[in-house]
């Protein structure tokens, strides 16, 4: 299902227009072409490379002129295929662009080895070079330095057309200077050299550097491995979303037959039918039946929801009991459910806005190392020396600059991090995360499965004069087990042996009633079961106190006498008070963020001891409340597991997900938590701030190493035995400094981050 053009309901003269965009590789594309099509008139436009989409306001400009300006940037466009269609949910392009790298990378690598070891030998020791050695270098460098390279040429490429440069400029730029002045040495025929002890060997060395350039395409080609693989794992938010909504609908044909069609064709004010086990298919009110109705999907409250006629029901939402009628009132992009979809590409969008470290460097980098080369070049020919000489210290300048530690310096330290994540529990999925943990100030909780088990459990049972709990528990298990009420699965799963039972009538929003051992049971709100009879003070004393922590409090007759009553609530996890607690030391601020009723998210609030509630939100205006926060000048890091939390875990400026939720808030989110004690969550925010500084030293070391470096190069004084092994040294301490990563681990609660992330 294609959707080009999507009218802006405050700008009654202009459209909206939406492409796919292809071709980007890097958040630098994405803003090239958000650049390009904003320079035309009466256009407004964002791109975002997240879900490689761009959204146009436009206010004369056709869909196929919007393409060709996209094309002349370097990219390819089409109209948008909606994520919730049918066509979308299996595109993933940053799956195939991350299996593309890695063929590269596997290539490169196995090359890599036996390249670096002939490299170093033949230039050390000229003698034990044989006949043919030149083309046998050759050969192994070749596919590295070509193919497996490649996509860093076709940006530079693209890059050059636009006048710009980024890190893959530089990149190529290096590798293809390495290359040449290696290929100058091994392929032109020379005497060897003469040398007298090792010392002589080393300063007469020949230029190889056949394995820098191998080297540095490796690395590299590393780190974009994994920051596509992280970007295939954020997309799929959107096509989880996609997958659960309904694809084909039950219409109501005047007549009483139904008829089955793709949920896409459903009109408004067309009736439908679900059964249970069914999603509804759009926004409605119902006309006929009444269901229990799973909305976790929406609002986040575990109790599920009866609808009755004359209710209203949300797409996307599932039937769990009962046969409904709906008459739709809201289809298409115009329900609840496809807003949500939006709301996760639009958080995206400012995702994708963040850069690496790396690639901020490289913006001023990349034009002073050309600066220099063509400066170093310039004042040789001026001193007087050839054209040869001169261009053998540009090319230096340029081999020197090569970023092979500073290729390295981002993915060595995210793949020790990752490794020993997982050991922990914890997945970091990108870069985003990392810029941003240094910085966050709040951070948010959802109630329902995250800081709370998920599911309805039996709280408390108290028993009138003359009867004990055990009594009461075991009678109500008895009568519920008919039923398939979220509550009566609480109940029956506190007394697991129930008697038989007979005689069983549930009454819609009531309660239910049966026979147990020749005694009349009945169980359900409080007002049905006492009506204006007298309530004993015991039971009403055990409601109020259940009612005031948000709890729902059912009362147990025996005989028409009220003789019990039993609270059901969503217990909090034991980790919840002390992950809060291990905030705070922290100096971050707190705050609960649910679906749920005031009174049962205050009650949570005070058990775990969080003073900040906002209850009684849907998603969007989850994502309202964050992005409050955020305009108040916060940082906000989102904690959740809901699919009504994937939007609000996308539009935080850090989202983690309980490992156990759901796929949207997993894909949506920044950091995954395996473990389901929330004790995590601190010990993630320290592990990413423990990369961050070990990723800032390394590319601080990188670039150090590069800035003192070029001089040499440029004076002519470049050596290339003592350059190569600079060059190793640096990635050494790269390489070295990123395992320290594999010693992090809880700490003791006196102590702080600064002796982990030194």
């Amino acid at each position: 299902m294609t959707a080009p053009l999507v009218e802006d309901a405050g700008l009654a003269s202009e459209r909206r227009i939406q492409l796919d965009v292809t071709g980007m590789s890097c958040a630098a594309c994405a803003r090239r072409v958000e650049k390009k099509l904003n320079k035309l008139p009466g256009v407004r436009a964002s791109v975002n490379f997240a879900t490689r989409v761009a959204t146009i306001d436009s206010a004369g400009m056709a869909t196929d002129e919007l393409c060709q300006v996209v094309e002349q940037a370097g990219y390819q466009a089409a109209p948008h295929t909606d994520a919730a269609g049918d066509e979308g949910v299996d595109r993933d392009p940053d799956a195939d662009h991350a299996r593309s790298l890695l063929r590269r990378l596997i290539v490169a690598a196995v090359l890599f080895v036996p390249l670096a070891d002939l490299s170093t030998v033949f230039a050390i020791v000229p003698s034990a070079r044989f006949p043919g050695w030149g083309y046998l270098l050759t050969a192994l460098a070749a596919p590295i330095v070509t193919w497996a390279a490649w996509p860093f040429y076709s940006v530079a490429l693209r890059n050059a057309r636009q006048h710009t440069a980024s890190m893959e400029t530089l990149i190529s730029v290096g590798i293809l200077a390495a290359t040449t002045w290696s290929l100058s040495t091994v392929l032109v025929h020379q005497e060897p050299r003469a040398t007298h002890g090792v010392w002589q060997a080393i300063l007469n060395s020949d230029a190889i550097y056949l394995e820098v350039a191998a080297g540095v395409t490796v690395f590299v080609l590393a780190g974009r491995f994994f920051e596509a693989r992280a970007k295939s794992k954020a997309g799929s938010a959107l096509r989880a979303l996609a997958a659960l909504g309904a694809k084909n609908v039950t219409v109501l044909l005047p007549d009483g037959a139904e008829l089955v069609m793709p949920a896409g064709e459903l009109k408004k004010q067309q009736r439908f039918v679900v059964r249970p086990g069914e999603t509804i298919a759009a926004d409605g009110v119902v006309v006929d039946g009444t269901a229990a109705i799973d909305t976790s999907a929406m609002t986040g409250e575990a109790k599920p929801v009866r609808a009755h006629p004359d209710a209203t029901v949300v797409g996307g939402t599932v039937v769990l009991d009962g046969r409904l009628t709906v008459e739709a009132t809201a289809v298409g992009a115009d329900t609840q459910f496809a807003a949500m979809v939006r709301l996760v590409e639009e958080a995206q969008a400012q995702k994708a806005r963040a850069q690496r470290l790396a690639d901020r460097i490289a913006a001023v980098f990349v034009p002073a190392v050309f600066a220099i080369a063509a400066v170093a070049g310039t004042a040789w020919l001026i001193s007087g020396a050839g054209p040869d000489r001169a261009f053998s210290v540009v090319l230096g300048v340029l081999v020197i600059a090569c970023p092979c530690a500073l290729g390295l310096a981002t993915p060595m330290a995210m793949m020790v991090a990752s490794g020993r994540g997982a050991q922990l529990g914890i997945f970091i999925k990108g870069y985003r995360a990392l810029e941003t943990i240094r910085s966050v100030d709040t951070v948010v909780f959802d109630k329902t499965g995250t800081l709370t088990l998920g599911q309805l459990t039996v709280n408390t049972v108290t028993a009138a004069s003359g009867h004990d709990c055990d009594e009461i528990l075991e009678l109500a298990s008895a009568v519920e087990v008919a039923s398939e009420h979220a509550v009566a699965t609480a109940i029956v799963a506190a007394s697991p042996n129930p008697v038989p039972v007979s005689d069983f009538v549930a009454v819609a929003g009531c309660g239910v009633s049966g026979v147990v051992a020749d005694r009349r049971i009945a169980v359900g709100k409080p007002s049905w079961i006492v009506g204006d009879s007298w309530t004993d003070p015991v039971l009403e004393s055990a409601r109020l106190e259940g009612e005031s922590r948000g709890e729902t409090v059912v009362f147990v007759s025996i005989d028409g006498v009220a003789s019990g009553a039993i609270t059901i609530a969503d217990k909090v996890k034991d980790s919840a008070a002390d992950a809060i607690a291990a905030l705070r030391r922290r100096g971050l601020r707190t705050i609960l963020l649910t679906g749920d009723n005031q009174a049962a998210a205050e009650a949570v609030a005070a058990q775990v001891g969080i003073d900040t509630v906002v209850a009684d939100v849907l998603p969007d205006a989850k994502v309202d409340a964050i992005q409050g926060l955020r305009d108040r000048g916060q940082t906000v890091a989102m904690v959740g597991d809901g699919i009504n939390d994937g939007p609000a875990l996308a539009c935080a400026d850090l989202g983690l997900a309980i490992g156990r939720g759901t796929d949207v808030a997993i894909g949506a989110a920044d950091i995954i938590l395996v473990r389901d004690s929330l004790d995590i969550v601190p010990q993630a925010l320290d592990l990413a701030r423990a990369t961050l500084r070990t990723i800032k030293t390394n590319l601080v070391w990188a670039f150090g190493y590069n800035v003192a470096a070029i001089p040499v190069a440029a004076a002519g004084l470049l050596n290339p035995l003592v350059a190569g092994a600079a060059m190793a040294f640096s990635s050494f301490f790269v390489v070295s400094n990123s395992l320290r990563l594999r010693n992090f681990g809880p700490q003791p609660q006196s102590k702080t981050l600064s002796h982990l992330e030194g």
